[in-house]
């Protein structure tokens, strides 16, 4: 924990909290105890008092703390911690505010003890000789140090406040838990759909407009052939028009075969992964080693990562060979792509590799980059199998 410096703000507002909220949690904590009396109105009185406390957290220490929002057993549990915590609330702010104001207090009196004789009443003579330069002298160092004290002790009270705060005011282990758990399997039903929807969408495009685009080349191919008699800007029409087509159909199979291949479902992911190697404009070396197959979704990401990789080194990294190693070891799935190109690949370089870090992410893996200027790059990929 960094100490604050005693004229810095961070010493001031932590001071400012602590002396604030002692009358917020005294008016607050007696509110509690009247309403005790009356169950419904303090079930509808302690969410605003929790609220009131929240906003101090956040305005003065810069600390959110997150509502509970879980099933009702859960929420009536956090009634209960809420009510301890503005029971509870006063003391603790009793002692934060008595603490740092006999602090501060102390180190203004100290400080200004070489102004006593001046300004001290003849009554108190007789309790302190402050015309005596050593004790003067002790009550000046006394204060120095009340003053270097006094935002540690403003620091460590704030600090204590927020920690009960959380611990009464926040969600629960349980409760975080539960809610991490519910996120996960959102997410990977989110992730599950979009791959069933990919799927759906290279079906829809392989047996649609890939099959018209087909039929349309091989009506323009013909009219090329036979129609060799029609004028030359006619004839120049069609023979543009066949080298479109051609071009948007192999456009489109390339898309196709990047969203999901057949052969991924079928064969695993060493045959569709040995597809991509063979169309790469370089030589790639491919080695897989799995015994068992990953889930349908992790095959699905770790196709993505090989075939954009690889994309990616084809575009940018001039390389003259690459190399791709695929192998499952117990419950994760470890991929690595390394080629001998020019190097300066950076995860924020480009929309490329960004991609790659937010499918890996989106299934909880890690992605490893090392690629200096000059070469060679390689990109470890790990991934949970289930």
């Amino acid at each position: 924990m960094r100490v604050p410096r005693p004229w810095s703000a961070r010493a001031w507002l932590d001071t400012a909290h602590l002396m604030i909220g002692l009358p917020v949690a005294v008016l607050l904590g007696g509110l509690t105890l009247v309403l005790a009396v009356a169950p419904p109105l303090l079930r509808r009185g302690v969410p605003r008092f929790t609220r009131v406390q929240r906003s101090r957290f956040e305005a003065f220490l810069g600390a959110r703390i997150p509502p509970v929002l879980s099933p009702s057993h859960w929420r009536r549990a956090a009634t209960w911690r809420q009510i301890g915590y503005h029971l509870l609330s006063p003391l603790v702010s009793a002692v934060g505010a008595f603490l740092v104001a006999v602090s501060w207090g102390g180190a203004v009196v100290g400080l200004l003890a070489f102004l006593a004789p001046k300004l001290q009443p003849p009554p108190l003579e007789f309790m302190f000789d402050l015309r005596n330069n050593k004790i003067v002298t002790a009550y000046v160092v006394i204060g120095a140090a009340l003053l270097m004290l006094a935002p540690v002790l403003a620091r460590g009270m704030a600090a204590l406040d927020l920690s009960v705060a959380r611990t009464l005011l926040g969600p629960s282990r349980s409760e975080l838990g539960q809610r991490i758990e519910t996120l996960t399997e959102s997410r990977a039903g989110v992730i599950d759909a979009a791959d069933a929807e990919r799927r759906r969408i290279e079906r829809d495009l392989h047996d649609g407009a890939q099959q018209r685009l087909v039929s349309l080349a091989m009506n323009l191919g013909l009219a090329r052939a036979t129609l060799t008699d029609l004028p030359e800007p006619a004839r120049e029409a069609i023979e543009q028009a066949h080298e479109e087509a051609k071009q948007a159909l192999k456009e489109l199979r390339d898309f196709v075969r990047g969203l999901h291949p057949a052969v991924l479902n079928d064969q695993g992911l060493d045959a569709a992964l040995s597809g991509v190697a063979a169309r790469a404009p370089f030589p790639v070396k491919l080695r897989v080693d799995m015994e068992r197959r990953a889930s349908p979704t992790i095959e699905a990401v770790a196709f993505f990562i090989v075939s954009e990789a690889l994309t990616n080194i084809a575009k940018h990294a001039a390389a003259g060979r690459a190399e791709v190693n695929v192998r499952r070891e117990r419950d994760r799935l470890h991929l690595l792509v390394h080629d001998d190109g020019r190097g300066g690949a950076r995860l924020d370089g480009g929309t490329g590799l960004r991609g790659l870090v937010q499918r890996i992410d989106s299934v909880d893996g890690s992605l490893k980059l090392s690629s200096p200027l000059g070469g060679p790059t390689t990109i470890e990929v790990e991934l949970p199998c289930e």
